[in-house]
């Protein structure tokens, strides 16, 4: 295992649940419980000093049970090493910690995840859409059951093509 992956699992081992590595990059799964405590660990530990937050996201798995998958990318700026740690999270509980107390940068990448998929970050400083207009309510447009084919307002742009391919004219 990466030593990387060692340390995380020997710290945490109650949410550790496992690391793959593949090309160079380490993969590091952690119960969603657990993750602002590594994530903490990682930035505040002299030998982590995960200092970069480079990006976060999420997956959608549709058919699994724990539906969501947050995606968290830091770099050691000083040590030149990347980590990436995941958790998984439910369609019911789609909500996971916010770690903007550990990295500001991690504030729009919230919102964002937020805003295209529906996964609410619990202590988010301002919690509002960041891509979407307020007033949407339409679902989300990043997950995978969301309608491909105009919904709604969108039925109105006239530059978009109708469903069978023609552009809508006056």
């Amino acid at each position: 295992m990466h030593p990387l992956a060692e340390k995380i699992q020997e710290r945490f081992s109650e949410d550790f649940l496992g690391a793959k590595e593949f090309c160079g990059d380490l993969s590091v799964q952690i119960k969603k419980e657990g993750m602002f405590e590594v994530c903490r660990y990682l930035h505040d530990d002299p030998e982590m000093d995960f200092d970069y937050i480079v990006h976060i996201s999420s997956v959608d798995w549709p058919d699994d049970e724990e539906r969501f998958e947050m995606v968290y990318e830091f770099y050691s700026i000083r040590r030149r090493q990347r980590i990436r740690l995941k958790a998984r999270v439910t369609e019911e509980e789609a909500s996971i910690d916010s770690v903007t107390g550990i990295w500001k940068g991690a504030d729009f990448m919230e919102r964002e995840v937020y805003d295209m998929m529906g996964i609410r970050f619990n202590n988010h400083p301002d919690h509002r859409r960041i891509l979407m207009p307020d007033e949407y309510e339409e679902g989300f447009p990043l997950r995978k059951d969301f309608p491909l084919v105009g919904k709604g307002w969108r039925d109105t742009f006239e530059f978009l093509p109708s469903p069978s391919g023609t552009i809508k004219k006056d």
